[in-house]
């Protein structure tokens, strides 16, 4: 028999009754009946209860082992009696009669128990996270992220991809966010960068002949914490292909998300594909986002020329600034008590707005302040173009069009919320698409980039040489899920001569463009194919699958909200010996001084 084990703590079963086996795994909790001793051993594949007599030899060590001690039990598989089967558990209709134990680790006192349901601190999670990991949710979470990977994979291979792994020690970026630099110690004053993601390198695959390439890569970026973002690193499937159309990407990705969350979603229905397009433009009218949660029914509609030279003088002056009003409508909500439309102006007030006015269609006609100030034809207008129903209530919104798209969306949410309209149990997929190629700076009026750079413009060298920069329209495009950014991409701009046009308009001149992206500028006057691709967050992914709401919950060793590693103790400082190999001198400011000197008076 094996030193450790013969069977997991998981495998055995009401037809292993009788034999003799050895499971090892960790005290998961313990039982005292007085002459029975019960032990519930756990590991990664599931927990089995085994018992002790008082009589029996093994009886003491086991009444004094501490929970989480790693021990191996020798014993007989016996049925469980009739009343203490326990049919949530695989192994609940048997029993483990222990013979024999040896104790392989002893634990010491636990800062926090591994069983139960107990809520810890985000620092005492993250701080023992180890035992954390231990724990029945946080051990799915993580064996769910191995699985969905190892699908993704397949997935990926099955449709033509090959896996490539990228360069880790690259060069700085001036584009996206801050980077993670690396001091180089053989180039004193030069620096590596750790790569926001691998862009540039799998363009330049597409250059070298490789048609279509994949990897599971680790970014880097040195940006804040959000709960759909990890600060410091994170996980992507990055994906291109030569000689590939929008259409062709959408076709080739689509079914592979698709596939992943039919098989691990639990039943949820899955958005059919191919999936739906929603242009940038639509989805900010529509939905106030161009993160668009389909699971919520409501949309929001355009009632600015209600209001437009109307008496109700707050809107109509607001319209004459060029302001616009958006619409919700909160369907059979009208009879809700008059706290209730209370509540909800607080909360806008809370996040910024003067307010949330609102129309309420009773059966016996249109109530609320509005109503009162609004002409009756005006108020009927309203209902015909919201498509409110007697019974529901319309909330406005105005302001701004960039406020008001977006404090509108906010309602949206609030309203689905507030009434319980989400459709939890499926996974709503779209993609948003005909993204803007440029915005105006409101406090410089200079033209910039509106998102990626090297996106092929729609319309090509003709778009840049013959319309307004603010109306090109750029090969980008987002996949959402709920609510949720799985990715951007986009068609690349291939071609050196589009490409220095393109910057041009943005303010850069041809000499900042060789100076930035020399390397894959050069690729491309060397022959290189249209190509386009994207890369759909892998932690994301998994936070959807595993329903939480937090990304920590589904990463193995996350970071804090403020970039610390409480387990490891990083960052850190390092010797005067190291720096000095680097060629480093430090100019801290005067409060990481302090905070220096506190922590070494601390030790």
């Amino acid at each position: 028999m094996h030193r450790y084990r013969s069977h997991t703590c998981g495998a055995l079963r009401q037809e292993d009754a009788g034999k003799e086996v050895k499971i090892a795994g960790w005290v998961h909790r313990k039982r005292d009946h007085g002459n029975l001793l019960f032990v519930d051993l756990r590991d990664q594949f599931g927990i089995t209860q085994c018992v002790a007599d008082i009589s029996a030899p093994v009886f003491k060590i086991l009444e004094a082992v501490r929970p989480e001690s790693v021990i191996s039990v020798l014993g007989k598989v016996v049925p469980r009696s009739a009343e203490t089967v326990n049919d949530k558990l695989p192994t609940g209709h048997i029993e483990l009669v222990v013979k024999e134990v040896s104790i392989l680790s002893e634990a010491a006192v636990l800062p926090m128990q591994v069983a139960g349901e107990q809520e810890y601190s985000e620092e005492m999670r993250l701080s023992y996270r180890f035992l954390d990991l231990r724990r029945e949710k946080m051990r799915d979470n993580m064996l769910l992220r191995s699985k969905v990977i190892a699908s993704i994979r397949k997935r990926m291979w099955d449709a033509g991809f090959h896996e490539f792994q990228t360069p880790i020690l690259t060069a700085s970026s001036p584009e996206g966010a801050r980077d993670f630099l690396v001091p180089s110690r053989i180039h004193p004053g030069k620096f590596y960068a750790l790569p926001q993601a691998p862009q540039q390198f799998k363009q330049l695959l597409m250059t070298s002949g490789f048609d279509r390439y994949f990897q599971i890569a680790p970014c880097f970026r040195d940006e804040d914490s959000r709960a759909d973002r990890s600060p410091g690193e994170f996980y992507q499937l990055d994906f291109e292909m030569a000689f590939a159309t929008q259409d062709d990407v959408f076709d080739t990705i689509a079914p592979v998300l698709a596939g992943v969350f039919e098989e691990f979603g639990k039943g949820r229905r899955v958005t059919k594909t191919p999936f739906p397009r929603i242009t940038f433009d639509d989805a900010m009218a529509k939905y106030g986002s161009d993160k668009p949660d389909l699971r919520n029914p409501l949309l929001i509609t355009d009632v600015t020329p209600a209001f437009k030279g109307s008496g109700f003088g707050l809107f109509a002056k607001n319209i004459d600034k060029g302001g616009i009003v958006r619409a919700v409508v909160g369907p059979k909500s009208s009879d809700q008590p008059r706290s209730w439309f209370d509540k909800l102006n607080e909360w806008a007030r809370e996040n910024g707005a003067g307010g949330l006015g609102y129309i309420q269609f009773k059966a016996d006609g249109p109530a609320g302040p509005i109503a009162k100030n609004l002409d009756a034809d005006r108020v009927a207008q309203i209902k015909a173009v919201t498509g409110a129903q007697d019974g529901d209530s319309v909330f406005f919104v105005c302001d701004q069009p960039a406020v008001a798209a977006k404090f509108a969306g906010l309602v949206r949410t609030k309203i689905c919320n507030e009434l319980n309209l989400l459709d939890a149990e499926q996974f709503a997929f779209c993609w948003i698409v005909d993204f803007p190629m440029y915005e105006r700076n409101a406090d410089t009026g200079q033209i910039e980039f509106s998102h990626n750079p090297f996106s092929m413009p729609q319309g090509e060298m003709d778009a840049l040489m013959n319309k307004d920069p603010l109306e090109i329209k750029a090969f980008q495009y987002d996949i959402v899920c709920n609510g949720i950014e799985l990715s951007s991409g986009a068609i690349r701009n291939h071609r050196p001569d589009i490409m220095y046009k393109a910057f041009e308009i943005a303010g850069y001149t041809q000499a900042d463009v060789e100076s930035r992206f020399g390397g894959m500028l050069n690729a491309f006057k060397h022959g290189a194919p249209p190509h386009g691709g994207s890369a759909p967050g892998i932690d994301r992914i998994v936070m959807l699958l595993a329903d939480e709401p937090n990304i920590r919950e589904v990463i193995l060793f996350p970071m804090t909200g403020r970039a610390e590693d409480l387990l490891m103790q990083a960052p850190n400082t390092v010797t005067p010996r190291q720096l000095k190999e680097l060629h480093i001198k430090l100019d801290l400011p005067k409060e990481a001084v302090k905070a220096d000197v506190k922590t070494d008076a601390a030790k």
